[in-house]
């Protein structure tokens, strides 16, 4: 009897059912368990869960706006080109040597000789061309430029881009730019005063710069294709998960994404169906994404942006402002009549200190109204409310992430 025993138990491991992978998980009925490496390596079980009523819901951002599919990417080209054709205010060549040296090359292979002359032109800039290179682009369509002056010129307004390759990485040419500046600011000078309105030493190129070879395009027709969140967060790829298994269940019957981590999303493309379309389709679908506490404060300009998840834990806040002033008066000493002295000038030194204190005020609440309001108790400018969320944040009372710029 017990080797009989025995022999069920061992042949029960031996032609039992497999136990599938993590990457099994989403082609797999609802309703399996699966166990697969996950984490930092551990070995752990998944179960699938069917998406709850809330999943579609009719409202929210789409999943295309806030995920990208991973590959799918642009690439950035730069170039070193002339801009021609200004009034006057060019570089001048003396102090922009590379101008010169742009322009007597331009010229020679254009069949002109000016190297033994001394050219004063001052219609011409030296400038450096950016473009973004989308994917999928084919050869012959065109994209857009941004052209920036590099030497002292003072405006690129009404100048012409000549034709300029622009190059990757990879030291490829992979377009070539040319045409008339778009420039938006401009300046005016005079004999004792000048105007300047917006950059006019930049300037873009609609459709400025020609394709002429195509990177390697991303492979996007397989069967596993992964998505990736713009921003990271635990929460929204479960809810991008649940939209997308709630209509992959009622379109094809089966569940076909898994989260991966918080930022990354595993999708298994359905048989006889083109990534382009299975993309296409649960790209409209709507989700609601969860936004991190987080308080984005710049000193520059004092501007304090607030989530409306962040929380402030009360607190007793009272700030002053401390003023010293420092007068300088000069007075002059003469010295008395019929005596060798000299006439001197003195100083006299005014220190003037002044504080302005202010009452406690309690700072704090559960959602973005309450905190407004208690910091719009305090009375103060952005400066001291920046101030103040970094001596909060430093107390452990500030529940949410500051970020300073």
């Amino acid at each position: 009897m017990r080797r009989i025993l025995t022999w069920l138990v061992a042949a029960s491991f031996a032609f039992g059912p497999q136990i599938a992978l993590a990457a099994d998980y989403a082609g797999a009925p609802v309703g399996a368990s699966y166990q697969g490496e996950a984490g930092i390596g551990a070995r752990e079980t998944f179960d699938t869960v069917r998406p709850g009523r809330d999943a579609l819901s009719t409202s929210g951002v789409r999943i295309k706006d806030v995920t990208t599919i991973k590959g799918v990417r642009d690439n950035q080209l730069v170039g070193y080109g002339l801009v021609i054709g200004l009034q006057a205010t060019g570089d001048s060549l003396r102090n922009s040597p590379f101008t010169e040296q742009s322009l007597q090359s331009m010229l020679d292979r254009m069949g002109v000789n000016v190297r033994t002359g001394n050219p004063r032109t001052k219609n011409v800039a030296a400038v450096v061309v950016t473009a973004d290179l989308p994917p999928f682009i084919g050869t012959g369509s065109r994209i857009d430029v941004s052209v920036s002056s590099l030497g002292d010129a003072s405006s690129l307004m009404g100048g012409t881009l000549i034709m300029t390759p622009l190059y990757g990485a990879d030291g490829e040419i992979y377009a070539v730019a040319q045409g008339s500046l778009a420039v938006t600011g401009f300046t005016s000078q005079g004999a004792s005063e000048s105007l300047t309105q917006g950059v006019p030493t930049s300037g873009r190129i609609a459709g400025g710069a020609i394709i002429e070879r195509e990177v390697v395009r991303a492979t996007v027709e397989t069967d596993q294709i992964t998505m990736e969140l713009r921003n990271p967060d635990y929460r929204t790829a479960i809810r991008v998960v649940d939209a997308i298994n709630a209509f992959a269940i009622q379109r094809y019957g089966r569940p076909v994404a898994r989260e991966n981590d918080l930022r990354t999303i595993l999708l298994t493309r359905p048989a006889r169906l083109s990534s382009t379309r299975f993309i296409a389709d649960i790209g409209d679908l709507p989700i609601k994404p969860e936004m991190n506490a987080r308080v984005v404060v710049d000193e520059r300009t004092g501007t304090v942006v607030i989530g409306n998840d962040v929380q402030i834990s009360t607190v007793a806040v009272t700030q002053g402002n401390l003023t010293v002033r420092i007068t300088e008066l000069p007075s002059v000493s003469q010295p008395a009549e019929f005596s060798d002295g000299q006439t001197v000038v003195t100083s006299q030194t005014q220190v003037v200190a002044q504080q302005e204190g202010g009452n406690f005020a309690y700072v704090g609440g559960t959602d973005l109204a309450t905190v407004v309001r208690g910091l719009n108790r305090l009375g103060l400018k952005p400066t001291g409310i920046i101030a103040i969320l970094g001596a909060i944040k430093t107390a452990g009372a500030l529940q949410a992430d500051l970020v300073v710029q």
